[in-house]
């Protein structure tokens, strides 16, 4: 991420969005089990939300500075932090209830690794689990915030044919200002 992406991404005002609305719009009321699989968490605002409402979160990121700084902060709480690709997890099959990926689709840096995460998170949850999430839609802003930084758009209109292609059911696809949530399940 560029500089201002990286600033804005651990700011008081995002973590304040997070909270109020996005995580709320995202999360709704669903259960998401017991051990959750938080994709991509960068700087950790969604993890310190998620970590309050959660009994086991572990939480995988490819950048090994947002890693072990998240992981230095995430000591002796109940959030794993592992080093990793989301696109190649180290994780068994099965294991998770859920999966979140929390607006960072658009940085996995082509359509092909963005499907890769997709049927990483469909082989690591357990049958019945829950896959949701939300990106950002394109806008001029948007594209202000991304330059010089990898940005590669999921189109929401596409989205769900691409959680089905995985082996998804009960693909719900919603648009928002700005953004898009998803819902989907692995078959129980």
């Amino acid at each position: 991420m560029n500089r201002y992406h990286r600033y804005y991404c651990n700011s008081a005002k995002w973590a304040k969005r997070l909270g109020e609305s996005v995580v709320p719009w995202v999360l709704r009321d669903y259960d998401l089990g017991t051990d959750v699989l938080e994709i991509g968490p960068g700087p950790g605002l969604v993890t310190d939300l998620l970590r309050q409402r959660l009994p086991a979160l572990t939480a995988i990121e490819i950048d090994d500075r947002l890693a072990a700084s998240l992981a230095e902060r995430m000591r002796g709480t109940n959030v794993t932090v592992v080093h990793g690709d989301g696109a190649a997890m180290p994780f068994e099959d099965g294991r998770f209830s859920s999966a979140l990926s929390m607006a960072m689709l658009h940085h996995v840096p082509s359509a092909e690794l963005q499907d890769r995460l997709i049927a990483e998170a469909f082989r690591v949850l357990k049958p019945g689990g829950s896959f949701i999430g939300m990106d950002s839609t394109v806008s001029l802003r948007f594209r202000l915030y991304h330059l010089f930084d990898t940005m590669v758009p999921a189109e929401p209109g596409t989205f769900g044919a691409r959680l089905e292609r995985a082996g998804f059911t009960g693909v719900v696809v919603r648009e928002g200002k700005g953004a898009f949530r998803w819902r989907a399940m692995k078959p129980a």
